[in-house]
């Protein structure tokens, strides 16, 4: 049986973390930097970092257009934190200049948490998640959040609304989105991959291995 290739684009931000998250899940995990990595893989992660940093590095080294004719043909691509900003039709907040590569239809606001110091962690329960099972430790770092989606994206976490003066002190996190999937593409405002709950990336890979069969 050939083992999956899930690459992590590796132009800035946490790359080694998601590379070791999708090794720990029994799959190949390349870095793509090139347009001829992109073509050799079964699925991508964009990691967490700086969205506009990786925006323009994708552009300058040509990935940008391949990125997106890719997902446009049903390339499986997880996006957590600056990941789900690059994965969205519609962005607030952005660099005038900023583009994303898009392929999910929903508006994300860019740092809609707040600031650096701003960071928090607080638990969610994923909808993909069997019953009983454990809620994940989700670790928001400037993180952004989902404002609008359109019907067919599918809503797999909310900010609970009994975190928010614990974790935040700002009503306004109550209720807002910050995981979802439409079709291949799935995208989370948090971080799984530092926290060593690989549930979410396990997720991930089968979602790769439906679409590979």
């Amino acid at each position: 049986m050939t083992t999956l290739r899930v690459g992590v684009l590796a132009l800035q931000g946490d790359v080694r973390e998601h590379t070791a998250a999708l090794q720990a899940c029994g799959v190949d995990a390349p870095a793509v930097r090139t347009e001829e990595d992109l073509a050799g893989v079964d699925g991508l992660v964009l990691p967490g970092g700086e969205s506009t940093v990786i925006d323009r590095l994708a552009r300058l080294e040509g990935l940008s257009g391949p990125l997106r004719e890719r997902i446009a043909h049903g390339l499986p691509v997880y996006g957590s934190c600056a990941g789900m900003i690059l994965l969205a039709d519609r962005l607030l907040d952005g660099h005038r200049e900023q583009q994303t590569f898009g392929g999910i239809d929903m508006t994300v606001r860019r740092n809609a948490f707040g600031r650096q110091v701003d960071s928090f962690e607080t638990e969610l329960r994923l909808s993909f998640l069997p019953d009983g099972a454990a809620p994940v430790t989700a670790v928001f770092i400037r993180a952004p959040w989902v404002e609008q989606v359109a019907p067919e994206v599918e809503l797999l976490a909310r900010v609970p609304a009994s975190s928010v003066e614990r974790d935040l002190g700002t009503r306004e996190a109550a209720g807002r989105i910050v995981a979802v999937r439409q079709g291949n593409l799935l995208a989370t405002s948090f971080h799984p991959e530092i926290t060593g709950d690989r549930r979410v990336h396990e997720h991930f890979v089968e979602m790769v291995r439906d679409a590979a069969r």
